[in-house]
């Protein structure tokens, strides 16, 4: 008997937006959860799929989220659009405040979507892409909480803290990155710890500063940068750009939430949109032509770009549907029910 099933994209959706709705989360909410999650388990991204919606209605029973906050919009300044989150997940923010970025974004060459207060859970993949398929070059970054230690370091002081970018192709397939300043997302960790596996050397250590293979002992001590000092660097960047410049906290002063509800996993996300139109005016098309000689080299030397295999997982996935561990697929059920 296989311990995995498949479903279709549709009946992946109708149990996302089930589970959320039966547990709190109101229409608005579960619509943008879903649009994301549904996204990731599409592109074979386990970590950020069908699984979050765990943590998403565990953290609502434990009070760290407001399943029914309504986002307050600021037009903050000619580039800079701020959304207030309200203790809401990030998602319904950023989906309610991308109009305005796209509009500021191709008025002025360059704009900002600053997030606030909000719980945040997502790929930000999802949210580049969106902003690239409207011909906007995108930049995404938001702080975790303290879940990793500065190069050096022994104690949690950084999170995980992504960054995503995203640029517009002319064949419609953008070139896109995203990935943890840590050396693996957390979410790949708590996969590991629930199926009972090992993680590889280097991803992290445990309570005592000592190198660990074992996820329990490494989710109680502390992940680790990537490139030691250099991915430490790019983490402290995050935290600064998405914690005080925008009026939001640093990563160490949230805690995630907690079944005493003393937790405070709110914190800021910031979006960057570029328009090449704006920047270039008529050569714009011809410059961004120019930028495919380098995608061209470096597939010609046998390497591949980032999310290649996100798109040819996404290309099976709307042919086959969904295939996920059978266990995941209960326990969604039983949190529907």
């Amino acid at each position: 008997m296989s311990d995995d099933i498949t479903i279709s994209l549709q009946e992946a959706e109708t149990l996302s937006k089930k589970v959320l709705i039966k547990n709190g989360f109101s229409q608005a909410h579960a619509d943008a959860i879903t649009k994301s999650v549904l996204a990731a388990q599409r592109d074979e991204c386990h970590s950020h799929g069908l699984y979050r919606l765990i943590g998403c209605v565990q953290t609502a029973l434990n009070g760290g989220v407001d399943t029914d906050a309504e986002p307050s919009i600021t037009d903050q300044a000619a580039s800079v659009v701020k959304v207030n989150a309200n203790k809401g997940c990030s998602l319904l923010s950023f989906e309610l405040g991308k109009p305005m970025l796209i509009e500021k974004a191709k008025a002025n060459g360059i704009a900002a979507l600053a997030i606030n207060n909000s719980f945040h859970f997502s790929a930000l993949w999802s949210e580049v892409e969106a902003l690239s398929a409207e011909g906007l070059v995108a930049l995404a970054m938001t702080p975790s909480h303290a879940f990793v230690a500065p190069a050096g370091g022994t104690l949690p002081l950084l999170g995980t803290n992504p960054i995503a970018f995203s640029w517009p192709r002319p064949d419609g397939t953008p070139y896109t990155f995203d990935f943890a300043t840590s050396v693996v997302a957390r979410g790949e960790i708590e996969l590991h710890r629930r199926a009972g596996k090992s993680i590889p050397h280097g991803w992290a250590i445990n309570d005592e500063g000592k190198a660990t293979t074992d996820p329990v002992a490494a989710l109680a001590g502390a992940m680790l940068p990537f490139g030691s000092y250099k991915g430490s660097a790019l983490s402290t960047m995050v935290e600064l750009l998405a914690g005080p410049l925008i009026g939001d906290l640093l990563g160490h002063e949230t805690q995630a939430a907690n079944a005493e509800k003393t937790g405070k996993p709110f914190h800021g996300e910031l979006i960057i949109a570029m328009s090449p139109e704006a920047f270039l005016g008529s050569q714009a098309e011809s410059h961004l032509k120019h930028a495919e000689v380098l995608f061209d080299s470096i597939l010609g030397q046998g390497a591949r770009l980032p999310s290649q295999r996100r798109f040819e997982a996404r290309e099976r996935s709307h042919a086959n549907g969904v295939t996920f561990p059978k266990a995941l697929y209960d326990e969604l059920n039983a949190l529907a029910s």
